[in-house]
């Protein structure tokens, strides 16, 4: 499982159109799967998700987190993540886990996030979508399962 993860102080996705979920201040995750992920690599990403210390602190240094700074989670479907593009001009998305493997995994990925009270707003999964966001700082980082 692989999960980009930007700081933002706004962000939405729309699809065909119309709003599907939205957020101030929080996370945006771009969440790919693969087909060997597990529950427990879910249950893993999400934790360490929801206590990364990625908001600062008094004195400017990242020793808060989500928790304790407040904010909301916008959860991205997006295979595309692994993509190999080691070969020719086309990716391949042979690793990423098809859809019906792929879907409940994201599905519960929210759910654990949502059973750590946070609040999670999402896109539609295998939709085409637009997501817009305002990166904070920027602080973009790559949380993978074990």
């Amino acid at each position: 499982m692989r999960v980009v993860l930007q700081r933002s102080l706004a962000a939405s996705v729309k699809v065909d159109g119309k709003v599907t979920g939205q957020i101030d201040k929080g996370y945006v995750l771009l969440v790919g799967l693969t087909h060997e992920d597990t529950t427990e690599d879910v249950r893993y990403v999400a934790e360490k998700v929801a206590n990364l210390r990625l908001f600062e602190d008094e004195e400017g240094k990242m020793n808060r987190s989500i928790f304790e700074d407040g904010g909301s989670i916008l959860s991205i479907s997006q295979f595309t993540l692994y993509g190999d593009t080691r070969k020719g001009r086309r990716p391949s998305f042979s690793e990423a886990a098809k859809p019906d493997v792929a879907k409940p995994l994201w599905d519960l990925f929210n759910e654990e996030l949502r059973k750590l009270n946070l609040q999670v707003e999402t896109g539609i999964f295998g939709a085409m979508m637009d997501v817009s966001l305002t990166n904070d700082g920027p602080v973009t980082l790559i949380v993978e399962s074990k």
